[in-house]
């Protein structure tokens, strides 16, 4: 098993994730404190029946699972293709910056496993990453990686690797497994501001993004 000293992980990469994850736990309490006040003017402006119905109403809205994500990015690098797919291949794919940026602990045998504990170390989840590479008869070669949450799956991400003129192009197709609700659509919209950032880190440039949430697939 690896330890997370062992594994290069971009210190560059990291900082961004860190100022992703102090906008979004501000964005985070905010939501929590507009939720609240929407209850509180609907509890003292309507009778108690009506105050309760609006309450629930908000919590069932807020936390249904009925969104889900895909899209697709398209990165240029100076880096060769060797090079490009051994990062998609290795313990830090620079698509999980998000993941692996803030792991406790990475370990590694036939899949990598992100170790993250958050709420003080109340609450723990463990990310596993299984990769598969293929090169097709014109020479592109493809990585998939098939993210699992405490053994749930997540999220597929596609990679297709190939050189135009002098860089090499990376097309990423990503599509989430789990559906999520309302509450979680800010801190979505939060991600994809930050994942370019987390891809420039890492000496990716984003040539064009298209990012969609819906209900149905």
């Amino acid at each position: 098993m690896s330890r997370p000293d062992e594994i290069h992980r971009s210190d560059a990469a990291r900082a961004v994730v860190d100022r992703y994850h102090r906008r979004e736990r501000a964005l985070s309490a905010l939501l929590v404190v507009v939720v609240v006040a929407v209850f509180l003017a609907a509890y003292v402006t309507l009778p108690t029946l009506y105050g309760l119905a609006v309450a629930a109403l908000l919590i069932l809205v807020a936390r249904a699972p009925i969104l889900h994500s895909r899209g697709t990015i398209r990165l240029r690098t100076d880096d060769d293709p060797d090079a490009v797919a051994d990062a998609f291949t290795g313990p830090t794919p620079p698509v999980l910056a998000f993941q692996w940026g803030v792991a406790d602990d990475i370990t590694r045998a036939d899949e990598t496993t992100y170790h993250v504990s958050y709420l003080f170390g109340l609450r723990s989840v463990e990310m596993t990453v299984e990769t598969t590479e293929t090169t097709t008869e014109d020479g592109e070669r493809r990585v998939t990686l098939d993210v699992a949450a405490n053994d749930r799956p997540w999220a597929t991400y596609t990679a297709r690797i190939h050189v135009e003129g002098d860089a090499t192009v990376v097309d990423v197709d990503y599509a989430g497994e789990r559906r999520f609700g309302l509450r979680r659509l800010p801190q979505q919209l939060l991600t994809e501001r930050y994942r370019d950032d987390a891809l420039h880190a890492q000496g990716y440039t984003v040539l064009d993004r298209d990012a969609h949430f819906g209900v149905g697939r």
